[in-house]
């Protein structure tokens, strides 16, 4: 008896997005599919988990080879629940996404829906992140469909290496196809933070935080460029956050001290 690949889908942008609906239509019948995601956006949450109040799921809808729940909680915590209380077995594969904005370069670090393919990397699981260069709630996914199928069906196949994830991003639809794939770096880049002074109406302080993104890396083989040339983008990302050449000068640095 061939066991159907289980997969587990979630998103930050929460269980209503649009992204998330062309996530899902687009690895329909690859296996059975969970998704739990959460019931309000949590964008820009990282890998933040849910410690100070209780976390609540919500079936959505339930056939045979798809269950669909909203949980109260984060990105990583939708992994947690799924795969500690709800799945009977580990997952074969976690998807996240579609993500509406790029989670190219720094963004990754501050992203819920890449926090979700982490938290899946670290328990051992295949995990992708998907996300379009648009923002937009409206945002036209009709060009990406066959790319997540495509990168989803080669996954299954052929898997990750152990604790490696991939950080899939698209270029936003334009008068142009989609140019093919490139795997790449993921880019340098910084936010500039600008806060917004206001008072409310009692007279106290409040804050709205702007910013506008800086790109200073001069490498032609990033997640930035590739997304700017019409290229769909693959970054192999890793949880490990050990700067592996430095190991050994740091060695004669302070061991030696």
């Amino acid at each position: 008896m061939i066991t159907k690949p289980l997969i587990l889908i979630t998103n930050d942008d929460s269980i209503h997005a649009p992204g998330l609906r062309k996530l899902i239509t687009s690895v329909e019948g690859l296996g059975r599919i969970l998704v739990m995601a959460p019931n309000k956006p949590q964008s820009g949450q990282g890998h933040a988990l849910t410690v100070e109040e209780p976390l609540r799921i919500y079936l959505q809808r339930s056939d045979d080879d798809y269950t669909e729940y909203a949980c109260s909680g984060t990105p990583a915590d939708c992994i947690k629940m799924a795969t500690q209380q709800i799945l009977e077995r580990k997952p074969d594969l976690i998807l996240s996404g579609v993500n509406h904005g790029a989670n190219t370069s720094v963004n990754a670090i501050y992203s819920g829906t890449i926090a979700a393919v982490i938290e899946g990397c670290m328990m051992g699981i295949p995990a992708i992140g998907f996300s379009l260069n648009d923002n937009g709630w409206k945002a036209d996914l009709s060009h990406i469909g066959d790319y997540i199928r495509q990168i989803t069906e080669n996954v299954i196949a052929d898997g990750l290496p152990d604790y490696v994830c991939l950080n899939v991003n698209f270029p936003a639809k334009n008068a142009e196809p989609i140019r093919g794939i490139r795997v790449c770096h993921q880019g340098l880049g910084e936010w500039s933070e600008d806060f917004e002074k206001r008072i409310d109406p009692q007279g106290r302080d409040y804050y709205w935080i702007k910013g506008v993104y800086k790109y200073n890396d001069p490498r032609p083989d990033t997640d930035i460029i590739a997304i700017r040339e019409n290229y769909v983008s693959i970054v192999p990302t890793m949880f490990d956050w050990t700067a592996k050449n430095m190991v050994e000068p740091f060695k004669k640095r302070f061991q030696n001290v």
